[in-house]
């Protein structure tokens, strides 16, 4: 579990929280994904608002949408829509940011575009070989998130990776993929692999690996913003009604804010207002 406080001081070696002395203490947890520009935010916001401390932990967003169900934290995050047994009339939703999920493949590999009919018959197993995909021929290695991640709820989604068992919905990604708790563990993977593929925030690609167009369109900002590259989703907050204190309330308009969404386009990500 990722966790990090901004505002804790360090002293003799050790860390120990200023909450304490704090007006108010702001937790968030959910998805590793939302993570990654929330901790910038976090820190940002608190440069501004010394008194105001935001603890972040990236736990998965059905964890976090959990977290905000039952309070353990003020704020949940969650990479995907809810599903309608997660949904309740007291449960806000903010949709903070947008973020493509980038196909990515490692920089030895030669292939450049995939459609997403290709995309969902590779992870379905149907596909196995990068010949088929105009590859070397070599053996396709899968590599998934696990399930309690929004991305990966989100990717089979939209590349309609379910498929149903006994009445139930179930996932129909290949049991032989590489199951990777989180963005990180996935890049590492695939940039070691030449053989591997696997998915991520778009917000997440770097240098050490290689993005794949989807049906002819780059996953840019740019591409997701204007609707052409379809792998894409919400960045959610979540909060239950009447529970946050003023100053987690202060925290989120500030992210929805002219300041804020310039750090979420900064990132990366493609700001909402």
């Amino acid at each position: 579990m990722k966790s990090k406080v901004f505002g804790a001081i360090v002293m003799a070696g050790a860390m120990f929280s200023a909450s304490a002395s704090a007006q108010e203490t702001v937790s968030i947890s959910g998805s590793t994904s939302v993570t990654e520009v929330m901790e910038v935010l976090a820190e940002t916001y608190h440069q501004q608002h010394q008194d105001t401390y935001i603890e972040v932990q990236g736990t998965g967003s059905s964890a976090g949408i959990k977290a905000a169900k039952n309070g353990t934290s003020y704020f949940g995050m969650a990479s995907r829509e809810l599903k309608a047994s997660e949904k309740e009339s007291s449960l806000k939703e903010t949709v903070i940011a947008r973020d493509g999920i980038a196909v990515v493949v490692n920089n030895a590999n030669g292939v450049k575009n995939l459609t997403a009919d290709q995309i969902a018959k590779i992870y379905r197993g149907e596909i196995t070989n990068w010949s088929n995909v105009g590859g070397e021929n070599k053996p396709i290695v899968l590599v998934t998130r696990d399930t309690a991640s929004g991305t990966r709820g989100a990717f089979e989604s939209i590349m309609g990776l379910k498929r149903k068992v006994n009445g139930m919905k179930v996932s129909a990604i290949s049991q032989k993929a590489q199951v990777a708790n989180g963005n990180g563990v996935v890049k590492t993977i695939v940039a070691n692999n030449p053989l591997a593929i696997g998915y991520i925030s778009l917000g997440s690609v770097d240098d050490s690996l290689k993005a794949l167009s989807v049906d002819g369109h780059a996953p840019t900002t740019e591409a997701v913003a204007a609707g052409d590259y379809k792998v894409a989703r919400p960045f959610l907050v979540l909060h239950k009604e009447g529970t946050t204190s003023a100053a987690a309330d202060d925290f989120l308009n500030w992210v929805l804010s002219a300041d804020g969404q310039k750090i979420v386009a900064n990132q990366g990500y493609i700001a909402v207002k």
